[in-house]
């Protein structure tokens, strides 16, 4: 309450107020000085308030007194309960953890004054999740209270916490929290197969590497602490099959090694062994991390195709020897218990020419074509074997034949020799050296002797000299020749080889006389391909005469097309010929009108006919027909019609019968003049056009236009 000495009680002071929440939170009796509160006071949200207040004159408004200042400090009381920082906390721990190892750290606060009392004052304490973990009070760390906690038996945990304040006293207030714990997996388990032995079957034709069964050993951790790699361990088996890890089951694959034989061994005992990847040493106490198990494999029989007793045959043969002479034979047998018999065939695609045959019975394999060396050294076939009772049952084996050389081939040039020798060459001299080449395979080398033919070797011009080297010199035996006398010479030369059959070739050098300076550089020759090599030959010859024939004929064929391609259209002006029509506007006689013009003038003039008349009028006589003199045989003319009318009959790309045709020709003027129809044998002034009104309604306007003007003339 304030109250000034001013104050006598008769009314005439007032109490006002301002400064922290004056007016709204804080309200003063004006009269009596009483200040109260409007509201409930929270320290929490501002703990001080610092007001004003000052006694005026009711009357005139000035201060009786100077403004006086005091302050309002608000008592805290335990009124806020502890609040967590967070609502839900999550920790993890491996499992098998120690007592007392830390889990995690909760934080409670309390808006209460930590100063006043023991309103902020928290203490933490385990409503939820004994005998497993327990808190310190003071500091919220959450702690293992249990030894050996086995993830695989619980996984997850849940703790509630309590903070309390006052110091955990009676009265205080209190919040919770929730603590979700989890056990994370150490490698703790061993794997463990859920069986002894194990059986599996796999036929004999099996193919390596493809899968005979699957085996799993089960390990209760996780992750890559379950982690399992399988291996075979003894077994008569070790070598023929193998096992490895599929990385998304965990299982182990045990495959096929090597190609399994029923008729050998039907059953493999093997030992598989499963072992974990990742050992934690802490837990090796608990015994060996692995586990082993049998595995029994039973093989199954199938009907197995027939067996080559080797994987490819090389043979041998001359290429001389007859036909149907047989050179290797082929073995291959039923594998199988039954011993079924086997027949033999060759893979065409392999032998397109059938040079070769086999004989279905036994293997063995002949020709049946002649062999040739030098055309194809190597045969490579493929030979089939199938069971006679099961053709299907097929297997194949290459076979590949090599062609032995023999001596038939005679040594040849290794070119085509064409020479020239000087007209004054002196004798001895040296014009050409030879070689020769053999198809035939010699094992030692080839050894050729040359000689000139018995038939030229008195007679000769020229001297050969073997020089002992594969090679042979030609020598002039006179001095000078004569290209006028004897222009080319022929020389036979003998080549021989030394293999046995000896065989033996003539062949022929050319030998040119060409006229030579005092070096012996050639000038001239009769034999101008010595000088100019490159000529055409018969076959370039050829090419280009034929060339030139399809040439000419593609030129007629255009000009033919020329001739025959559609002609002009006749009316050829730019001006459409509906624009010369003068519509009259009245009623034609139709198609039967074939009289409103003279045609004569374009017919032969023996036909024309004078007594036609109209047909779409009244026949009346009113006045004699116009007769004309008889046109003049135009010869001219008629011989261009004619000619014109036959090209137009017998063209079939002409215009039909009823299109205007210009023929553009000028001829000696129209023997009929004027080709109006309302002409007549006498002038315009006598002519009496009164007739026109008798002929109906359809030439009505035309009668108008001719009394009009006959009225003109009379006025």
């Amino acid at each position: 309450q304030l109250h000034s000495d001013q104050d006598k009680g008769d009314g005439s002071l007032k109490y006002i107020l301002s400064g922290d929440g004056a007016g709204d939170l804080f309200i003063i009796n004006e009269n009596t000085g009483d200040i109260q509160a409007t509201k409930r006071l929270d320290r929490e949200e501002k703990p001080v308030y610092i007001l004003r207040a000052q006694a005026i004159n009711r009357r005139t408004g000035r201060p009786v007194e100077p403004e006086s200042e005091f302050i309002i400090k608000i008592h805290d009381i335990n009124d806020n309960e502890p609040m967590f920082t967070k609502d839900v906390y999550n920790a993890s721990i491996p499992e098998m953890s120690d007592v007392g190892t830390f889990v995690v750290q909760v934080t409670a606060t309390d808006a209460d004054d930590p100063t006043y009392g023991n309103s902020a004052k928290v203490v933490y304490s385990i409503l939820q999740g004994q005998p497993y973990f327990s808190v310190e009070s003071e500091t919220g760390i959450i702690k293992t209270a249990l030894l050996n906690m086995d993830r695989e038996n619980r996984e997850q945990y849940q703790v509630v916490i309590q903070a309390k304040d006052m110091g955990g006293q009676m009265g205080g207030l209190s919040g919770t929290t929730t603590v979700n714990i989890t056990l994370t997996d150490v490698n703790d388990n061993p794997p463990r197969f859920p069986q002894s032995t194990y059986q599996f079957r796999a036929p004999e034709s099996t193919p390596p590497d493809s899968p005979v069964g699957r085996i799993k050993a089960n390990d209760a951790d996780v992750d890559e602490n379950a982690e399992i790699e399988y291996s075979i361990t003894e077994g008569d088996g070790y070598d023929m099959f193998g096992i490895t890890t599929d990385k998304d089951t965990q299982e182990g694959i045990i495959t096929v090694k090597k190609a399994l034989d029923f008729e050998n061994k039907n059953l493999y005992i093997l030992k598989v062994e499963a072992t974990n990847t990742h050992v934690d040493p802490r837990f090796l106490y608990l015994g060996p991390f692995k586990d082993s198990a049998t595995v029994r494999i039973q093989v199954e029989d199938v009907d197995e195709p027939p067996v080559f007793s080797r994987p490819a045959y090389i043979m041998e043969v001359k290429e001389d020897v007859p036909i149907n002479s047989v050179i290797g034979t082929v073995t291959a047998q039923d594998p199988d218990a039954a011993k079924n018999p086997v027949k033999y065939s060759v893979d065409r695609h392999t032998d397109m020419d059938r040079v070769f045959n086999i004989n279905s019975g036994n293997g063995s394999i002949f020709t049946s074509k002649p062999l040739d060396r030098e055309t194809l050294l190597w045969h490579n076939i493929t030979v089939i074997a199938a069971e006679i009772n099961n053709p299907k049952q097929s297997s194949r084996v290459p076979v590949f034949i090599k062609v032995l050389d023999v001596n038939d081939n005679a040594p040849e040039f290794a070119m085509f020799y064409e020479t020239f020798v000087c007209e004054n060459a002196k004798a001895e001299q040296l014009i050409q050296t030879l070689s020769a080449v053999d198809k035939d395979d010699s094992y030692s080398g080839h050894q050729f002797s040359f000689s000139l033919a018995p038939e030229a070797a008195g007679s000769s011009n020229f001297t050969l000299q073997d020089n002992r080297d594969n090679t042979a010199g030609i020598f002039t035996r006179k001095n000078r020749y004569n290209r006028h006398e004897i222009s080319t010479y022929f020389l036979p030369v003998v080549i021989s080889d030394n293999d046995y059959p000896i065989q033996s070739s003539t062949e022929t050098v050319t030998i040119r006389v060409c006229a030579c300076d005092h070096r012996g550089k050639l000038l001239s020759c009769n034999a101008e391909a010595l000088i100019h090599p490159t000529g055409l030959s018969t076959g370039a010859l050829i090419a280009i005469l034929l060339c030139i024939i399809i040439l000419l004929v593609t030129v007629v064929l255009f000009a033919a097309l020329r001739r025959q391609r559609k002609k002009e259209p006749l009316i050829i002006s730019k001006e459409d010929i509906r624009d010369n029509i003068v519509s009259y506007n009245d009623e034609g006689g139709g198609e039967e009108d074939t009289q409103a013009f003279d045609i004569g003038t374009l017919r032969n003039p023996e036909a024309i006919d004078d007594n036609k008349l109209r047909r779409d009028i009244v026949p009346e006589t009113l006045f004699m027909p116009r007769r004309t003199a008889a046109a003049r045989d135009n010869t001219d003319v008629r011989d261009f019609i004619n000619q014109r009318l036959k090209e137009n009959d017998t063209d079939p790309t002409a215009p039909p019968y009823d299109s205007l045709a210009t023929y553009a020709y000028e001829g000696n003027g129209s023997v009929a003049e004027s080709l109006s129809s309302l002409e007549s044998v006498t002038t315009d002034g006598d002519q009496d056009y009164d007739y026109l009104s008798d002929w109906g309604p359809r030439f009505k306007k035309l009668a108008d236009m001719y009394s009009a003007m006959d009225s003109d003339k009379d006025s």
